[in-house]
């Protein structure tokens, strides 16, 4: 089914078919999902190219990952996120262009995407406390999202993040008041916007009971399986070794419990886990009972609204930039108990 078939059916224009299906704020809410809805049922798909040279738009969003060695962005979570965000390109009409570059090739690569005209928008992910490409995108005029912040970046911008901070202090209360007071913090990278603000939330619960942090207890790596299970390894050898951990991932969380189980211990009743980001596609928590006490926010959902802003700003370059946080949610699993 074509696009004038498509109006035929529906008894209405072309023009007001073709400014439904993109998103234009003239059409009304209820034509929209009338238009939309008859779309979906008939299976109709819009040709691209045809689309592009009425709009003169590319139809495609681009997203720019460094090959990092110091902070790997193709991972599980980037792969709930893509899938999230895919969804909302494809109902819109569009395409995802992912460029993998080198650390110091990025700023070329997003220069070359301009220049080509090769998209209309981008999604940055990863945001350092300071981050260039912020500025870059800004000085470049292509529309942008990020997802995440740089708390150092002064100038407006878009983005959607997680409240890290809280999600952070949150978890951090609960184990204080299981009794732990020898809590590990296994963190991000810390010049990473999220993981500064879920350290800065650690240690906000712990000074509210006038605590201090013991840096011998703080990890600030890469989030890998590997890197967890090291951590873990050395402190649970100290003679005053935690009895807790709060952890800034799912992946980093699995390599503490194998430290836990090689050290004789048992997860939840000898030694507490947080985890954080559990509620991935292809790296489920658990079953009915979750494994892991968890702060929970979807990253899928995460990529659908992004992508939608993102979408929003290509439509009216001179929208004000948006922002929004989701909270995330403490979910209660086995992996946390009264302190011994």
């Amino acid at each position: 089914m074509n696009l004038k078939e498509l109006a035929k059916h529906l008894k209405l224009s072309q023009t007001t078919v073709s400014r439904a299906l993109n998103g234009y704020p003239e059409v009304s809410e209820q034509t929209r999902q009338r238009v939309q809805s008859a779309a979906r049922s008939l299976n109709y798909s819009p040709n691209t190219r045809a689309k592009s040279l009425a709009t003169g738009r590319t139809q495609a969003i681009g997203h720019v990952l460094p090959i990092s060695a110091s902070h790997e962005m193709v991972n599980p979570v980037f792969g709930d996120f893509i899938a999230g965000a895919g969804r909302t390109y494809s109902a819109a009409g569009y395409e995802i262009v992912i460029s993998l570059v080198q650390d110091q090739d990025e700023a070329a690569a997003y220069r070359n995407l301009h220049a080509r005209g090769s998209v209309d928008g981008i999604l940055v992910h990863g945001p350092h406390m300071s981050d260039p490409r912020i500025p870059l995108l800004r000085e470049l005029g292509l529309p942008f999202v990020v997802h995440g912040r740089a708390s150092q970046e002064t100038g407006p911008y878009s983005w959607l993040d997680i409240n890290n901070q809280r999600a952070f202090e949150r978890a951090t209360e609960f184990l204080l008041h299981l009794g732990h007071r020898r809590i590990a913090l296994v963190n991000g990278l810390e010049f990473m916007d999220f993981a500064f603000r879920r350290r800065a939330g650690f240690e906000a619960a712990l000074a509210a009971r006038d605590l201090k942090p013991d840096p011998a207890l703080m990890r600030s790596e890469e989030m890998t399986e590997v890197s967890g299970y090291r951590a873990a390894r050395e402190m649970l050898a100290r003679d005053d070794a935690p009895t807790a951990f709060l952890v800034s991932s799912m992946i980093t969380a699995i390599g503490i419990r194998r430290a836990i189980h090689e050290a004789g211990l048992e997860m939840g009743r000898d030694v507490s886990v947080i985890t954080h980001d559990d509620n991935l596609g292809y790296l489920k928590n658990g079953h009915s009972v979750p494994i892991f006490t968890a702060t929970r926010s979807s990253v899928r959902l995460a990529g659908e609204q992004a992508a939608a802003m993102l979408l929003d700003l290509i439509r009216d370059p001179a929208r004000t930039p948006k922002t929004q946080v989701l909270e995330a949610e403490l979910i209660i699993g086995a992996s946390t108990g009264p302190a011994p």
